[in-house]
Protein backbone atom coordinates (compact mmCIF):
# COMPACT_ATOMS: atom_id res chain seq x y z
CA UNK A 1 0.00 0.00 0.00
CA UNK A 2 0.88 3.63 -0.28
CA UNK A 3 1.23 4.88 3.28
CA UNK A 4 1.56 8.48 2.11
CA UNK A 5 -1.90 8.31 0.52
CA UNK A 6 -3.45 5.98 3.09
CA UNK A 7 -6.02 8.48 4.37
CA UNK A 8 -4.84 11.91 3.24
CA UNK A 9 -7.02 12.15 0.15
CA UNK A 10 -10.03 11.15 2.27
CA UNK A 11 -9.17 13.82 4.83
CA UNK A 12 -8.88 16.52 2.17
CA UNK A 13 -12.16 15.43 0.55
CA UNK A 14 -13.91 15.29 3.93
CA UNK A 15 -12.68 18.74 4.90
CA UNK A 16 -13.85 20.19 1.57
CA UNK A 17 -17.29 18.60 1.98
CA UNK A 18 -17.59 19.91 5.54
CA UNK A 19 -16.59 23.41 4.40
CA UNK A 20 -19.38 23.34 1.79
CA UNK A 21 -21.90 22.43 4.47
CA UNK A 22 -20.51 24.72 7.20
CA UNK A 23 -19.37 28.04 5.72
CA UNK A 24 -17.49 29.04 8.89
CA UNK A 25 -14.84 26.42 8.09
CA UNK A 26 -11.97 28.31 6.48
CA UNK A 27 -10.00 26.01 4.20
CA UNK A 28 -7.38 28.73 3.77
CA UNK A 29 -6.36 27.91 7.33
CA UNK A 30 -6.13 24.11 7.20
CA UNK A 31 -3.62 22.67 9.65
CA UNK A 32 -2.52 19.17 10.56
CA UNK A 33 -0.38 17.55 13.23
CA UNK A 34 0.62 14.08 14.20
CA UNK A 35 3.11 12.01 16.16
CA UNK A 36 5.00 8.90 15.01
CA UNK A 37 3.01 7.50 12.08
CA UNK A 38 0.93 10.66 12.36
CA UNK A 39 4.14 12.69 12.17
CA UNK A 40 4.93 10.88 8.94
CA UNK A 41 1.41 11.57 7.63
CA UNK A 42 1.65 15.25 8.59
CA UNK A 43 4.84 15.79 6.59
CA UNK A 44 3.37 13.76 3.72
CA UNK A 45 0.28 16.00 3.78
CA UNK A 46 2.39 19.16 3.71
CA UNK A 47 4.50 17.85 0.80
CA UNK A 48 1.78 16.13 -1.26
CA UNK A 49 -1.06 18.60 -0.66
CA UNK A 50 0.96 21.83 -0.38
CA UNK A 51 -1.86 24.03 -1.67
CA UNK A 52 -4.34 22.63 0.83
CA UNK A 53 -2.51 22.28 4.16
CA UNK A 54 -1.05 25.58 5.33
CA UNK A 55 0.51 24.56 8.66
CA UNK A 56 1.79 21.22 9.90
CA UNK A 57 3.49 19.89 13.01
CA UNK A 58 5.29 16.61 12.47
CA UNK A 59 6.49 14.94 15.66
CA UNK A 60 8.81 11.90 15.72
CA UNK A 61 7.75 10.81 12.24
CA UNK A 62 8.95 7.61 10.61
CA UNK A 63 9.67 9.53 7.40
CA UNK A 64 11.83 6.83 5.80
CA UNK A 65 10.64 3.26 6.14
CA UNK A 66 13.85 1.82 4.73
CA UNK A 67 15.50 2.59 8.07
CA UNK A 68 12.54 2.03 10.36
CA UNK A 69 11.42 -1.31 11.79
CA UNK A 70 11.34 -3.88 9.01
CA UNK A 71 8.31 -5.64 10.47
CA UNK A 72 6.34 -2.40 10.08
CA UNK A 73 7.37 -1.44 6.55
CA UNK A 74 7.43 -4.94 5.09
CA UNK A 75 3.94 -5.62 6.40
CA UNK A 76 2.55 -2.81 4.22
CA UNK A 77 5.12 -2.36 1.45
CA UNK A 78 6.62 -5.80 1.05
CA UNK A 79 10.32 -6.54 0.71
CA UNK A 80 12.49 -3.80 -0.74
CA UNK A 81 12.71 -4.21 -4.52
CA UNK A 82 14.88 -2.17 -6.87
CA UNK A 83 13.35 -1.48 -10.27
CA UNK A 84 15.40 -1.47 -13.51
CA UNK A 85 15.39 2.36 -13.46
CA UNK A 86 17.01 2.38 -10.01
CA UNK A 87 13.90 3.40 -8.08
CA UNK A 88 12.43 1.20 -5.37
CA UNK A 89 8.98 0.33 -4.10
CA UNK A 90 9.83 2.40 -1.00
CA UNK A 91 10.68 5.65 -2.81
CA UNK A 92 7.14 7.01 -2.93
CA UNK A 93 6.96 6.60 0.86
CA UNK A 94 10.12 8.63 1.61
CA UNK A 95 9.06 12.10 2.74
CA UNK A 96 12.51 13.57 2.04
CA UNK A 97 12.00 12.93 -1.68
CA UNK A 98 8.94 15.22 -1.64
CA UNK A 99 10.19 17.92 0.76
CA UNK A 100 10.87 20.33 -2.12
CA UNK A 101 7.07 20.72 -2.51
CA UNK A 102 6.62 22.46 0.87
CA UNK A 103 4.73 25.76 0.65
CA UNK A 104 3.30 26.21 4.14
CA UNK A 105 4.74 26.38 7.64
CA UNK A 106 6.18 23.14 8.99
CA UNK A 107 7.48 22.36 12.45
CA UNK A 108 9.43 19.14 12.94
CA UNK A 109 10.12 17.74 16.42
CA UNK A 110 12.06 14.70 17.63
CA UNK A 111 13.58 13.32 20.82
CA UNK A 112 17.23 12.39 20.38
CA UNK A 113 16.87 9.35 22.65
CA UNK A 114 13.97 7.97 20.60
CA UNK A 115 14.45 4.22 20.39
CA UNK A 116 11.21 3.64 18.49
CA UNK A 117 11.62 5.96 15.50
CA UNK A 118 15.30 6.81 15.07
CA UNK A 119 15.87 10.60 14.92
CA UNK A 120 17.69 10.05 11.63
CA UNK A 121 14.24 9.85 10.02
CA UNK A 122 13.65 13.52 10.81
CA UNK A 123 17.22 14.53 9.88
CA UNK A 124 16.64 13.19 6.36
CA UNK A 125 13.67 15.55 6.00
CA UNK A 126 15.64 18.44 7.54
CA UNK A 127 18.46 17.85 5.06
CA UNK A 128 16.06 17.71 2.09
CA UNK A 129 14.24 20.88 3.18
CA UNK A 130 17.55 22.69 3.63
CA UNK A 131 18.84 21.56 0.22
CA UNK A 132 15.55 22.76 -1.32
CA UNK A 133 15.99 26.14 0.44
CA UNK A 134 12.70 25.70 2.32
CA UNK A 135 12.02 27.37 5.65
CA UNK A 136 10.98 25.13 8.53
CA UNK A 137 11.02 25.07 12.32
CA UNK A 138 12.73 22.39 14.37
CA UNK A 139 12.29 21.38 18.02
CA UNK A 140 14.81 18.92 19.44
CA UNK A 141 14.66 17.22 22.84
CA UNK A 142 18.20 15.98 23.64
CA UNK A 143 17.15 13.65 26.49
CA UNK A 144 13.69 12.60 25.36
CA UNK A 145 12.42 9.32 23.99
CA UNK A 146 9.57 8.80 21.53
CA UNK A 147 6.83 10.41 23.62
CA UNK A 148 8.92 13.31 25.06
CA UNK A 149 8.13 12.40 28.70
CA UNK A 150 8.73 15.40 30.94
CA UNK A 151 8.89 17.66 27.86
CA UNK A 152 5.33 16.82 26.75
CA UNK A 153 3.81 19.98 28.30
CA UNK A 154 6.43 22.09 26.52
CA UNK A 155 5.67 20.41 23.18
CA UNK A 156 1.94 20.89 23.72
CA UNK A 157 2.51 24.61 24.26
CA UNK A 158 4.76 24.87 21.21
CA UNK A 159 2.12 23.08 19.13
CA UNK A 160 -0.65 25.38 20.33
CA UNK A 161 1.52 28.47 19.82
CA UNK A 162 2.43 27.39 16.28
CA UNK A 163 -1.19 27.01 15.24
CA UNK A 164 -2.28 30.24 16.96
CA UNK A 165 0.49 32.20 15.24
CA UNK A 166 0.31 30.61 11.81
CA UNK A 167 -3.39 29.78 11.41
CA UNK A 168 -5.16 32.36 13.58
CA UNK A 169 -2.58 35.10 12.99
CA UNK A 170 -2.62 35.91 16.71
CA UNK A 171 0.04 36.13 19.37
CA UNK A 172 -0.26 33.43 22.07
CA UNK A 173 0.60 34.18 25.70
CA UNK A 174 4.38 34.46 26.02
CA UNK A 175 5.99 31.27 27.41
CA UNK A 176 2.75 30.03 28.95
CA UNK A 177 3.55 27.24 31.42
CA UNK A 178 1.57 24.10 30.61
CA UNK A 179 0.99 21.84 33.59
CA UNK A 180 1.48 18.10 33.21
CA UNK A 181 -1.51 15.90 33.90
CA UNK A 182 -1.25 14.03 37.18
CA UNK A 183 -0.37 10.40 36.69
CA UNK A 184 -2.89 8.26 38.65
CA UNK A 185 -0.25 5.52 38.94
CA UNK A 186 1.64 7.77 41.35
CA UNK A 187 -1.30 8.33 43.71
CA UNK A 188 -0.76 7.36 47.33
CA UNK A 189 -3.10 4.54 48.35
Amino acid sequence: GNMAENTLSDQVTGMRQLAQKYPYIDLERAGIWGHSGGGYATAAAMFRYPDFFKVGISESGNHENRNYEDDWAERYLGLLKTNPDGTTNYDNQANALFAKNLKGKLMLAHGLMDDNVPPYNTWLVVEALTKANKSYDLVVFPNAHHGYGQYSPYMTRRRWDYFVQNLAGAQPPHDYQMQPLPDPRNAVQ
